[in-house]
């Protein structure tokens, strides 16, 4: 794997472990401060500093250092991670996000962002306090007799024999000692000269005869440590042993490490008592032993003699893995795969749908038997190969979700509120491209909720509600589309205070007679707000049209609901995908067109129905159904010779709760559609939410049953109550 492919894995997998630590915080809120979730925080944390080490990126080392040693304290039990403690972390976990955001972009740190973390060091140090006087603490004299109880209070030892002819390779031995002052305190330095030659003769100056014994008192890890060494590791004997104090912690640490099927050596590395560059060495000591004796030392009793790894240490990995191999061995369920590859395989199987459609089309006109079943089974199989590929995309919305208990936290404390998130329907799953669509629209409908919806805590008690309100994100599937609620049991909407604004705006006459539904659907309108005053989170008439103009994008409808004193509930319904769907074909004016099929519901011949005089509307056993029709609302050419009459065909449709009837002239029935996106030229086009080729090879567009069943019912409205009054006038 190259460097730069590394480093993109690195920065998912700490986007990744952020958000774990994240959703494990906020759990700590709610009473959930089990050693399990503590050791969950600690070890996203401890992984992020450690893999930021390989990649030499010192801001992100130093400061996740601080944060571990405090979480590690509240995982011994030192200390507990109050309110106050768990919402400094959350802060500090953005602040990592914010560096590895800075590296992403390849910019330099901004002074503005060092200086908030040295904030947040500040406000750290209640519970770092004495390890911070403790790597602070001056030398003194008697540092130097008291080197075995330095050792003891958290000094690692080093002992030195450098290559003989290091220093004909041009380097010195004092550029090691500077590069490890820099990293911390040497505390004692003793120079052994055991090696040098007995007689002046034998003396040669260029030859490094003098072996050194370090104790180095640094908060850095072994990594940290041998990197001094870098360069002369070939030909030297340099053995590293780690603080008696850190013992117990990297005992702990491998207790801790997650449960897999690891090697011996794989368990010391992760926890840090040992770099790639020991067990490799202590690896080809162990085959040259194999090769040349009949029973080799063992790995843990090589790294013990080399004294690269205390002998309590080894023996804790051994016990961790000797456990793992008691457990059944399980394989992987996960394989990681670059969205990109993922979109470009989906893309392939569109063009074999494409494709499939015009063998389809040649197959029949040779009307020969054995080729038409050959056709029908390549048939199934593709839909088979479809279906299987669309579920690759498909991700559970709940990950979503979750971000969502973070800003519900932060925004309900800004406001003074107290609010309770309930998710339900995490599991729903929905195609990974719209659910990154979604979470603007979701964070406007959530940020009203908390500002407009759910009253302060003294209005509640006094409508006799509880002090702390309720929000709740749901999902479910229904008839073939996916339906998100985000729900409230606040004040509900001020449908007269709605009204005014409306009419004020000239968004409606003062004489005009809404539903309460039309009213709550004003919302929608840009530059419409019904705040008091304008603050960071609302007023300026801004969001709630984003939020619908969004949805329509993704072919989705978006409506509200609301009681007043007892709450609002938005409801955004959505199409599973927008990759491939079923379709039913239809044509007006030889313009072909597609119908999504999970919103069909029958098809009938318009002239067999009644239809109301002077109104876009049929009755359809006793229920009236507006309707449109695709030549008039997009305004299609005649047909240059009419040979036959044209009889058209009523498509009833519904989505949601609305039904509504497209007439057309032609069905030519279901069909696989491969969804292809609409030039810029088209964005403006109401009705059509994309385009497919068909397999004669012409275009069709796809029609957004959404916006046609609202247009329809608009048209409807408005020739009914011009029906109403010319009957009035003519009374």
């Amino acid at each position: 794997m190259s460097m730069d492919s590394a480093l993109q894995t690195f920065f998912a997998e700490a986007d990744e472990l952020l958000d774990y630590m994240e959703s494990a915080l906020l759990r700590l809120e709610q009473g959930q401060a089990d050693s399990e979730t503590l050791n969950e925080i600690f070890r996203a944390a401890h992984t992020i500093k450690g893999s930021a080490g390989l990649f030499g990126l010192h801001s992100i080392v130093g400061f996740t250092h601080f944060v571990e040693n405090v979480l590690d304290k509240a995982r011994a039990g030192d200390i507990v991670i109050d309110a106050g403690l768990q919402g400094l972390m959350l802060h500090c976990k953005d602040h990592i996000l914010t560096l590895l955001n800075d590296v992403k972009a390849g910019r330099e740190t901004s002074h503005d962002t060092m200086h908030k973390g040295e904030e947040l060091l500040q406000q750290l140090q209640p519970w770092l306090a004495g390890e911070v006087i403790a790597l602070q603490e001056p030398a003194d004299q008697s540092r130097t007799s008291q080197a075995d109880s330095d050792r003891d209070s958290g000094a690692w030892h080093i002992s030195l024999r450098l290559s003989p002819d290091v220093l004909q390779n041009g380097m010195d031995p004092l550029s090691f000692f500077r590069f490890l002052s820099g990293i911390g305190d040497i505390v004692q330095l003793a120079t052994l000269a055991d090696g040098l030659p007995q007689t002046m003769e034998e003396f040669d100056p260029e030859i490094l005869y003098l072996g050194f014994e370090i104790d180095l008192v640094t908060d850095q890890d072994r990594a940290a440590i041998e990197e001094a060494f870098c360069f002369v590791q070939d030909g030297s004997d340099i053995r590293i042993l780690p603080p008696t104090a850190k013992v117990s912690e990297y005992i702990n640490l491998i207790q801790s490490l997650p449960e897999s099927n690891q090697k011996l050596g794989e368990i010391l590395i992760k926890s840090g008592v040992l770099t790639q560059a020991n067990l490799d060495s202590a690896l080809d000591e162990q085959t040259v032993q194999a090769a040349s004796q009949s029973s080799p030392q063992m790995l843990g009793e090589i790294l013990t003699g080399k004294q690269s790894v205390p002998r309590e240490v080894v023996d804790a990995a051994l016990d961790k893995q000797k456990k793992l191999k008691e457990r059944p061995a399980q394989e992987s369920r996960f394989v990681r795969v670059d969205a990109e590859k993922l979109d470009n395989l989906i893309n392939l199987i569109g063009e074999l749908v494409i494709s499939r459609q015009r063998v389809d089309l040649l197959a029949a006109q040779t009307e020969h038997g054995p080729l038409l079943d050959a056709v029908a089974s390549l048939g199934g199989f593709t839909e088979h190969i479809r279906d299987a590929a669309l579920t690759l995309r498909m991700v559970p919305i709940g990950d979503t979700f979750q971000r969502f208990r973070r800003l519900v936290r932060d925004t309900a404390a800004e406001l003074g509120k107290s609010i309770e998130l309930k998710i339900r329907g995490a599991e729903t799953e929905l195609d990974r491209s719209m659910v990154e669509k979604l979470t603007d629209p979701l964070t406007h409908i959530v940020r009203n909720a908390i500002d407009h919806g759910i009253e302060a805590q003294a209005v509640r008690t006094g409508r006799g509600k509880s002090a702390t309100g309720t929000l709740c994100l749901s999902a479910y599937h229904d008839a073939g589309i996916i339906v998100i609620e985000v729900s409230d049991d606040g004040g509900g909407l001020d449908l007269q205070r709605i009204r005014q604004k409306a009419v004020a705006n000239g968004l409606i006459e003062d004489t005009a007679n809404l539903s309460n539904h039309d009213l709550s659907q004003l919302i929608f309108h840009p530059g419409l707000s019904t705040a008091e005053k304008v603050t960071d989170l609302s007023g300026r008439g801004v969001g709630m049209d984003v939020v619908k103009r969004n949805i329509d994008s993704l072919q989705g409808s978006v409506d509200v609901d609301s009681v007043p004193g007892e709450g609002t509930r938005l409801r955004i319904r959505l199409p599973l995908t927008l990759a491939i769907i079923d379709g039913f074909h239809v044509a007006s004016r030889n313009t072909h067109f597609i119908i999504p099929q999970n919103t069909v519901l029958e098809c009938m011949d318009l002239d067999a129905l009644t239809q109301d005089q002077g109104r876009e509307c049929v009755n359809l056993r006793g229920e009236q159904i507006p309707f449109i029709r695709l030549s008039k609302i997009f305004a299609l050419p005649e047909r240059e010779q009419v040979l036959d009459v044209v009889r058209e065909k009523l498509v009833v449709v519904q989505f949601g709760e609305t039904r509504s009837g497209i007439v057309v002239e032609d069905l030519f029935g279901e069909v696989q559609t491969v969804v292809k996106p609409l030039s810029p030229i088209f964005q403006a086009l109401q009705g059509v939410g994309g385009s497919s080729l068909l397999g004669t090879g012409d275009i069709a567009f796809i029609l957004d049953v959404p916006q046609l069943i609202e247009l329809a019912v608009r048209v409807e409205d408005r020739l009914s109550r011009a029906t109403v009054r010319s009957t009035a006038k003519e009374k």
